[in-house]
């Protein structure tokens, strides 16, 4: 009897200890989530997340709200989402620039991998090597005789140290033995900006800031940095025809902090790729031309993971100072 009693008063106490978690659970969300990220109003990670952020709002049947907080190369956002309750309430639209800065940085305020909880990826885009159409520059070719000529005579725009755009900037110079000027901004449009007045002489930015430009023929797309051929800009020749070897992808993803609930990070995976499976979200993440495509939390672990691990080897190869 006694065993029985012990055993009862047990199973009341886990119910009490449980019991509002798990409805809190079950209940999420019952409030507004923010939706984090680390670049400026307008640019691809801005853009990315405001097309997602509406897609969950009407899945979840509560505001998802878009919250910029630039600097740094994105490491701003993330050390506020790493150090977040994990309640499912804080997330972030991750780039790579998330596994840029885990191979760059000699030391970041949390751990890229360890310190978050990976939901979904939501797509993969390359980089256009871009410059004002008034430029002399009609290839890539031209670009890298010229920064022989003249080492350190050209600038190149980033939307941060440590971004996947600095580094595809600093590969090329270490790939050809070229020396250009970095110019990092906070994102948004003011690298798109500068290079249309003159401030800087060469953009590396992705397809949602380049291609309506390359469209409305403001700017001269002299290469893009995937292997081969993008899809939505067939006509802009690789880096790679002229470097071989060269190959910058980038992704983006749906992360939060590290220790959420299961629960919480199944509906959210659930949802985002139900949201990436809708049709007018997949016709305009693709016009931005992004290969769109969902994973499993654990999938987009080993994502960041591997990226890391690439990066740190093009790093050491083409022998880039660490930050």
């Amino acid at each position: 009897m006694r065993f029985w009693k012990a055993f009862a008063v047990i199973g009341l106490f886990l119910s009490i200890v449980s019991g509002p978690q798990s409805r809190a659970q079950e209940e999420y969300p019952n409030r507004n989530i923010t939706l984090l990220h680390g670049f400026g109003a307008g640019g691809n990670a801005d853009v990315f997340a405001r097309i997602i952020a509406e897609g969950l709002s009407q899945r979840l049947g509560k505001p998802v709200i878009v919250e910029a907080r630039p600097g740094a190369g994105g490491t701003l956002a993330s050390d506020r989402v790493a150090k977040a309750a994990p309640d499912g309430y804080t997330l972030i639209v991750l780039t790579g620039g998330h596994s840029v800065s885990g191979a760059l940085q000699k030391s970041l305020p949390y751990k890229p991998v360890d310190d978050f909880q990976m939901i979904s990826t939501v797509g993969f885009f390359p980089f256009v090597i871009a410059v004002n159409t008034n430029h002399k520059f009609r290839t890539l070719a031209d670009l890298i005789a010229a920064a022989k000529e003249k080492p350190g005579s050209l600038t190149y725009s980033s939307v941060g140290v440590g971004t996947t755009q600095h580094l595809a900037g600093a590969l090329l110079s270490s790939m050809t033995g070229i020396e250009m000027v970095h110019v990092p901004y906070r994102g948004g449009g003011g690298p798109i900006n500068d290079l249309l007045g003159g401030q800087i002489d060469i953009l590396v930015d992705s397809l949602t800031i380049t291609a309506p430009q390359l469209a409305a023929g403001t700017i001269r797309g002299l290469a893009v940095t995937s292997p081969s051929p993008w899809f939505s800009i067939p006509n802009v020749p690789t880096v790679a025809s002229t470097v071989p070897g060269y190959d910058v992808r980038s992704w983006l993803g749906l992360a939060g902090p590290k220790n959420m609930p299961q629960l919480i990070v199944d509906r959210l995976n659930r949802e985002l790729r139900a949201v990436l499976e809708t049709p007018a979200v997949r016709e305009k993440l693709e016009a931005m031309g992004n290969e769109v495509r969902g994973s499993s939390p654990d999938e987009m672990r080993k994502l960041v993971t591997s990226e890391i691990e690439r990066w740190k080897g093009v790093i050491s190869d083409a022998k880039i100072s660490q930050q």
